[in-house]
């Protein structure tokens, strides 16, 4: 995370953050396997897994991000810190993207060094099932989202129909989906139930902090988006409600 703070002082784009995010994950992930005692097969397999996702997302942001100007939220943090700009987003973007990176990855680090056996488990095959769940669903409302906001016509319109009818963020709630799925590889390691801090802390940074609170703040006020919230629920995807 500090070498990718070098690269947002010579880019001058704290986004890279996003770009970093999933990139960190593979890093890890890799690293947790290289130092591992053991090295079996659901040890690698759950790397493959985060390393799936983490370059898919990586790659997404940064084809969404590339000939834009830096993403409105950085942007405004630049011009309140000032003077502090550069200590408080090393401390506050990267430093503590670098924490939660790695309390979120903690069913992977941990089952990497704990997991002597390389049989799979039926928690195993219920963990992929989640994640595979998720990956599909996060994958395909980003290319929802971007094939939509491709047309010029949609210019400042709200996403409404795919999986955008069925959820506001369904790109979030996948998200989320696979993390819960990876945490099922470490329930059959002992001592592996306490990791569940690593899918805790990306549900409750999704819901509470970082993610919906964020994107929809900059909606607030707008009737188009108040009757889209009215009928379509914030995260769990659930049929449309019919509204008056």
């Amino acid at each position: 995370m500090s070498l990718w703070f070098v690269i947002s002082l010579v880019t001058r784009r704290n986004d890279v953050a996003d770009i970093a995010w999933g990139l960190g994950f593979v890093g890890l992930s890799w690293v947790g396997y290289a130092l591992s005692p053991y090295q079996t097969l659901p040890a690698l397999f759950t790397t493959l897994l985060v390393t799936l996702w983490g370059i898919r997302l990586s790659w997404h942001i940064f084809q969404r991000n590339r000939r834009k100007p830096e993403d409105y939220r950085y942007k405004a943090w630049r011009d309140q810190w000032g003077s502090w700009f550069y200590l408080r987003s090393f401390l506050q973007v990267y430093l503590l993207q670098g924490t939660l990176l790695y309390l979120i990855a903690l069913p992977v680090t941990y089952q990497h060094m704990v997991r002597a056996s390389g049989d799979f488990t039926i928690w195993d095959g219920i963990g992929f099932l989640l994640w595979a769940t998720g990956f599909c669903m996060e994958a395909v409302a980003d290319q929802q989202l971007r094939n939509f906001i491709s047309h010029p016509e949609n210019k400042g319109k709200i996403m409404m129909s795919g999986l955008w009818q069925y959820s506001r963020h369904p790109n979030y709630f996948g998200e989320v989906l696979q993390w819960w799925g990876i945490y099922l590889y470490a329930v059959s390691v002992p001592g592996g139930l306490l990791t569940v801090i690593g899918p805790i802390t990306i549900t409750f940074l999704i819901l509470f902090v970082s993610g919906i609170p964020l994107l929809e703040k900059k909606y607030v006020g707008r009737q188009d988006f108040a009757r889209y919230a009215r009928q379509t629920s914030i995260f769990i995807p659930l049929p449309p409600r019919r509204i008056s």
